[in-house]
């Protein structure tokens, strides 16, 4: 559990909860090992690529995320993860905010239906309480229905699905979307430049994965 520790400290989660939320994390990798085959949830099954590569690279972003919870106020506030797959930042993130912050709903948002019982059954192993599982598609989600949205799966950022993005975020909420490359964000955002005429970009460091570039892109609606 080292390797997994060790990186949490690093990232900046609070010391006092940095055991329990590494207790989670192994029972989360547990669980996705157990069913990636069948769910095909993420692209490996090997523990240390499962913490470097997706639990600590999901919990890179959290200070800059839980800074915009702050300044938008954490009652009733919903952090919507969308196109969830096998829970991918949503439920490592929910977990820190389980513990932390824990008026903040997490939504994990999924169009696959095994996947969905898949993440349910995740949340109450886990115990996230903050937790609710939706199965759909992004396109049929309610308008400003999230304070704030996270997302891993889409590659590259379209048109359409930045215009489903935008109508699904609350005024003055926020996408955070993980990307690697500056090069290529640069190159990704003009082509949804008049959707999207502005934007910051957020360096994530994340243990591990020194030798890769993870950036964290922040769009203001």
């Amino acid at each position: 559990m080292n390797l997994l520790t060790d990186g949490l400290k690093k990232i900046g989660i609070s010391e006092s909860i940095i055991e329990p939320i590494a207790e989670k994390m192994e029972q989360y990798i547990n669980e996705i090992v157990l069913f990636n085959s069948a769910y095909n949830l993420t692209n490996t099954s090997e523990h240390d690529e499962l913490v470097t590569r997706h639990i600590l690279d999901s919990l890179a972003a959290y200070n800059s995320i839980k800074e915009f919870i702050k300044n938008a106020g954490s009652e009733n506030f919903v952090l919507g993860d969308i196109g969830s797959g096998g829970g991918l930042p949503g439920i490592p993130l929910a977990a820190v905010f389980c513990m932390e912050m824990p008026d903040v709903k997490v939504i994990l948002v999924e169009r696959m239906e095994k996947r969905c019982a898949f993440l349910e059954n995740c949340a109450a192993i886990l115990g996230l309480k903050n937790v609710d599982v939706l199965n759909s598609e992004a396109e049929r989600l309610e308008e400003k229905h999230f304070d704030l949205i996270t997302f891993r799966a889409f590659r590259p950022l379209d048109k359409k699905m930045t215009k489903t993005l935008l109508r699904i975020v609350k005024d003055n909420g926020v996408l955070c979307a993980y990307k690697a490359k500056k090069e290529n964000i640069i190159e990704e955002m003009n082509g949804i430049k008049e959707l999207v005429p502005s934007y910051d970009v957020i360096s994530l460091n994340v243990p591990g994965l020194e030798d890769s570039e993870r950036n964290l892109v922040v769009i203001k609606r």
